[in-house]
């Protein structure tokens, strides 16, 4: 394959990463550490990610312990989480913070599965994007004879075609786990 077309398909594999970060940031009734990702906490006048000041486990299933590596920014900390958009109250334990994963209702995970399918039609807007600059940079070089160029955009147009159906069974994969808890 040509340079062209492997230096497009590095940035479409960007892309489909950043979507599964996207996607694991959503919360399923599972508790992970990544659920906080995005985050940030105000630090003495700077904003910094609760990850960064404390650390964060996950003793139950449904449960995630944060403990800040100063007990003095507990109140900063329950500040930033009261105003994320996680809809979970947490629960300050004096020297750790509680954070109870409520079970996702149907409705709930409806509005969730929307979410992911949103973040899969902006992922796949970026991939178009993408193949459209390239589409541009391939037909603007003079370099290329006319058959090399009907090949390299057919190349182009196939890439961006696997990508867009690795999209679909990414979205795919997390709407399964979502509607199966």
């Amino acid at each position: 394959m040509d340079e062209l077309v492997l230096d497009m398909q590095d940035k479409m594999n960007k892309s489909i990463e950043s979507l599964r970060q996207q996607l694991t940031s959503l919360r399923t009734g599972k508790a992970t550490p990544s659920m906080l990702n995005g985050i940030e906490v105000d630090y003495y006048g700077s904003m910094t990610p609760i990850n960064q000041m404390s650390s964060v486990s996950v003793p139950e299933p449904r449960q995630l312990i944060i403990k800040p590596y100063d007990k003095n920014d507990i109140k900063s900390i329950l500040t930033a989480l009261n105003k994320s958009d996680l809809g979970i109250n947490p629960i300050n334990e004096g020297t750790q913070i509680r954070l109870l994963i409520p079970a996702l209702t149907e409705e709930r995970r409806r509005e969730v599965v929307k979410q992911a399918k949103k973040y899969g039609e902006e992922i796949k807007v970026a991939i178009r994007n993408i193949r459209r600059d390239y589409v541009d940079l391939a037909k603007d070089d003079d370099a290329y004879t006319e058959d090399y160029q009907k090949k390299m955009l057919e190349d182009l147009e196939k890439v961006t075609g696997d990508f867009i159906k690795m999209v679909d069974q990414v979205v795919a994969d997390k709407e399964k786990e979502l509607m199966s808890l």
